[in-house]
């Protein structure tokens, strides 16, 4: 999709807003893998999550195309959202961005904080993203998808300072939203040569990829997840499928009790808050780890965003010491 020197370039346009994001061999996570365990901090960008490399080389390349709209309007569950916000606050293009009802309160207040224009409608993410296009198409507004080529250029970067930074890495765990995350480490996976397999990871209430991956098409599924919101997609992305079809070693669907456990794990061996998406990463190693003994394995902690009060929830809720 993209090529090493895209990358490079890419990573020099994200470097004027903040600098690589640390990865760390953690040694408690490394004990309750039974795997040499490196994190990636993606929470540690400026607005918690990876999305907002994507929304700076986006909106590079519609300047650089001479077509930065009048205004932008996207739908998202908050870090897409956070992202484009971003980004069209430094070009000065005013940003809509559409939410379902009972997003998350502290995501929503993230975005509003950056200029963003918020708008409440439908009871998921599709819903919001359906709206949002008809929204877009009525005040002659651009719609910025949620999976595009040049929002992949952008989440690349991370994946690229990833794999050069540890590059015996053996196995990735990447989790799958609407397959930016994904797709991106595949392409730098691509662009550097590197042998690592990559596995996506889905919530099992929200089994979209699961089933579209199996079925070689896009296959509707409900979502049912109280946790894991940034994995909470109900129609599988066609382009990002396609892209995902040949290079994804497999698929691992975790529960919201195992993603709570991996938050409640991170926390323990790291002290980092991982929101549900965030830890789902660790919480599919954790299901594979009787197979990754000996092996150096790769999780991407891509996002912090999660309300207090259930991250409060879900961290009285146990205590437990490593097991094993």
């Amino acid at each position: 999709m993209w090529t090493l020197s895209d990358i490079q370039a890419a990573a020099q346009l994200v470097y004027q807003q903040f600098q690589a994001t640390p990865q760390y061999c953690w040694s408690l996570s490394s004990q309750r893998l039974g795997a040499e365990c490196w994190i990636k901090h993606e929470n540690h960008t400026p607005v918690g999550a990876f999305k907002i490399r994507g929304g700076l080389t986006y909106f590079d390349a519609l300047k650089k195309r001479g077509a930065l709209p009048s205004e932008v309007i996207s739908a998202t569950r908050g870090n897409h959202g956070q992202s484009i916000g971003w980004a069209a606050r430094a070009h000065g293009v005013p940003c809509t961005i559409v939410v379902p009802h009972g997003n998350s309160i502290e995501k929503n207040a993230a975005m509003q904080s950056l200029g963003v224009t918020l708008i409440e409608h439908g009871h998921d993410f599709q819903a919001a993203r359906e709206y949002a296009q008809e929204l877009a198409s009525l005040r002659g507004a651009h719609m910025v998808p949620s999976f595009h080529r040049d929002l992949v250029l952008g989440v690349s970067t991370y994946w690229w300072e990833f794999f050069r930074s540890v590059p015996n890495l053996d196995v990735v765990y990447v989790p799958i939203g609407l397959g930016s995350g994904a797709s991106s480490a595949i392409t730098a996976k691509q662009a550097l040569g590197h042998r690592a397999q990559i596995v996506g990871v889905v919530s099992a209430h929200a089994t979209t990829y699961a089933d579209s991956l199996a079925a070689g098409r896009v296959v509707e599924a409900p979502v049912t997840t109280l946790l894991a919101d940034g994995m909470a997609c109900r129609v599988a992305d066609q382009t990002a499928l396609q892209y995902l079809i040949p290079h994804i070693e497999r698929i691992v669907q975790v529960t919201d009790e195992q993603i709570a456990q991996a938050m409640r794990d991170l926390f323990f061996d790291t002290h980092n808050v991982a929101e549900g998406a965030g830890a789902a990463a660790f919480a599919a190693a954790m299901q594979d780890r009787q197979t990754l003994a000996g092996k150096v394995v790769g999780i991407t902690l891509c996002g912090g965003n999660v309300d207090t009060d259930v991250f409060s929830r879900v961290i009285s809720s146990a205590t437990r010491p490593i097991s094993t």
